[in-house]
């Protein structure tokens, strides 16, 4: 039985797992897309500050000033599986209709590098557990996270959580989110290496690596801003939830003047059309049913451009 288990909560003993990469010397262009460990100073003036994502116009200081290494926390290698036996490779055809296309694996991978890991795309059709055990362990020697997921149904989850089991310490919880899956979490192998297991459905596997894993990889790079920004909107259209669940509902961010931020729910909430569309995420809290047109509301914002 899964233990329930609240969204800030869950959020807090991910991020208990993800603890910043150990700092080294790199290469400047190595170093591009990492994160600086320490300020770099000319004479007494601070040029660069420690904790800041490391771009080409940092590259380019740096090498004014003679530098030819920066002290750097690395890009996490984050390694995303995709498993499960009714998975069919983009470019096949479906061989029947309990067949689904694996869209999970190619999501997820690119979201992981937005958030600035360097992602690794594993899937896997496991016939039996030993063989995903297998994947699983050929994948630790280059992963500072694993992320996994199945199918759309849960059948593929029980499969996933006996073989993490197996590798290491893991508890399986039941977030309150509104329409989610299992997820489930902890360490495996010989070095510790964090894991989470992301419910198979593709909207609300996303939605929990906009929550869980994207913060995670940032804290792993040392970087302060782990967390998408949240902003508040005025709501053009009704929207309910399930008291008692966190809802992320997905959104269109615009604007009617200069001062206000409008937010617009997608008519559509169940296929990936919807999800591609969204801006933002409008917030509805466990305690609420809902909210009305003309209300404002908090707004994680996916993107920061909108019209």
């Amino acid at each position: 039985m899964s233990e329930t288990m609240k969204v800030a909560e869950l959020a807090t003993e991910l991020l208990a797992l993800a603890k910043p990469l150990a700092a080294f010397d790199m290469p400047l262009l190595d170093a591009h897309g990492a994160t600086l460990a320490l300020d770099v100073s000319s004479g007494d003036r601070v040029v660069m500050k420690a904790g800041s994502r490391i771009r080409s116009t940092q590259i380019g200081l740096a090498a004014s000033l003679g530098l030819d290494h920066l002290p750097t926390r690395p890009q996490p290698r984050v390694v995303v599986i995709s498993a499960g036996d009714d998975l069919v490779e983009p470019g096949s055809q479906l061989r029947d209709g309990e067949d689904e296309f694996e869209a999970n694996s190619w999501l997820l991978t690119t979201a992981v590098k937005e958030a600035g890991a360097v992602g690794y795309r594993v899937h896997t059709i496991p016939e039996t557990a030993e063989r995903l055990k297998d994947v699983v362990e050929d994948q630790l020697v280059r992963a500072d996270l694993i992320v996994i997921c199945g199918e759309s149904h849960d059948e593929s989850f029980d499969l996933i959580y006996s073989v993490l089991q197996q590798l290491g310490s893991v508890r399986e919880v039941a977030p309150t989110i509104e329409g989610t899956g299992r997820h489930a979490f902890g360490t495996i192998g010989p070095d510790q290496t964090p894991v989470v297991a992301l419910p198979g459905e593709s909207i609300f596997a996303y939605i929990s690596t906009e929550l869980f894993i994207r913060p995670m990889i940032r804290n792993m790079m040392g970087l302060y801003d782990i967390y998408r920004p949240v902003i508040k909107a005025t709501l053009t259209n009704d929207v309910s939830s399930e008291s008692g669940r966190h809802a992320f509902v997905r959104g269109i961010l615009s604007t009617d003047n200069p001062q206000r931020r409008l937010i617009t729910a997608i008519e559509n909430q169940g296929d990936l059309v919807g999800l591609s569309d969204a801006t933002g995420l409008i917030v509805i809290p466990e305690n609420s049913a809902g909210a009305r047109a003309g209300e404002e509301v908090d707004v994680l914002v996916l993107e920061r451009r909108f019209t």
